[in-house]
């Protein structure tokens, strides 16, 4: 019997670790694990670099910068499969969460193990080529890494319970009513409430959305011409609407500034991954071409 009884409290404490685990961020999964381990690994490259005495000193072509260059040269390869392997999600010991931890903190980890490699020795050439890409790339994760800690909160915060679907949905609404209240204007005045219902509130490139800045916006343009003085009662409400319409857009844009910065760092990461891998491949043959 109390075997019996004690199988469900195993299961249920075994539940328990692991919903606990899934509300770990990774950057301390299994306490800090990876980041222990990256730890150590720097320490010890560190440690060799100022004990091996290699003559007539440090380089990428001695026993030792080859040493260091395997490791570092293997890690970047495995370090570029995250994305194979976020398509292949499962628990387990190799989770998606661990390889991620694990990716982070040996990431930061090949700053010691490739600077270390070259010795050094920075110059124009292939080899120095490998290791600014190396850089950029671990630089470029770091931003993920803060956005991805940051962001979100902000983004939550600004949409104010209200879906992108429900945002747009405002905005059309605010739309219809300018629509109607521009009727009763003059040509010149209804110009510009048309010309800013007629602009594509998106049509801007990445740079407006990162800086939120919207020079060209229309619905700015118009109520900058009618500016705070008195209007009649038909005027009046068009700046009213027009008012809300861009507190409506200034919304949206911040909530498209927000998306934009936690996702612009891809933009860098993966392509220069890329271009890691390329100069890597040219930096080992013409090692071994020239060996």
């Amino acid at each position: 019997m109390s075997t019996m009884a004690s199988a469900p409290e195993g299961r249920f404490t075994l539940d328990e670790e692991r919903r606990d685990s899934d509300h770990v961020s990774f950057l301390k999964h299994r306490r800090w694990r990876w980041a222990k381990a990256a730890t150590i690994i720097s320490i010890v490259a560190i440690l060799s670099y100022v004990l091996v005495d290699v003559e007539p000193r440090h380089n990428g072509g001695s026993w030792y910068g080859y040493t260091l260059g395997t490791i570092g040269a293997g890690l970047i390869v495995w370090l570029s499969l995250l994305g194979v392997r976020k398509r292949n999600m499962s628990e387990g010991r190799w989770s998606l969460k661990a390889w991620t931890s694990a990716h982070v903190y040996l990431g930061l980890a090949l700053i010691v193990i490739g600077t270390l490699h070259t010795g050094f020795q920075l110059g124009w050439n292939v080899h120095t080529l490998a290791w600014v890409l190396m850089m950029v790339v671990i630089i470029s994760g770091l931003y993920g890494i803060f956005a991805y800690a940051t962001l979100p909160a902000e983004i939550s915060s600004n949409r104010r319970q209200m879906t992108k679907g429900e945002m747009l949905d405002a905005l059309a609404a605010i739309d219809r009513q300018l629509e109607n209240a521009a009727q009763p204007l003059g040509r010149e005045d209804a110009d510009l409430v048309i010309a800013a219902l007629e602009q594509d509130p998106f049509d801007f490139g990445l740079g407006a959305r990162l800086t939120n800045s919207y020079r060209n916006c229309r619905t700015i343009a118009a109520l900058d011409h009618f500016g705070v003085s008195g209007h009649d009662e038909a005027l009046g409400k068009v700046v009213s609407l027009l008012r809300k319409r861009r507190a409506q857009l200034d919304q949206i844009r911040r909530q498209m500034r927000l998306r934009a910065m936690l996702d612009v760092w891809l933009y860098i990461h993966v392509p220069v991954t890329i271009a890691l891998l390329a100069a890597l491949t040219a930096h080992i043959v013409s090692v071994f071409y020239y060996w």
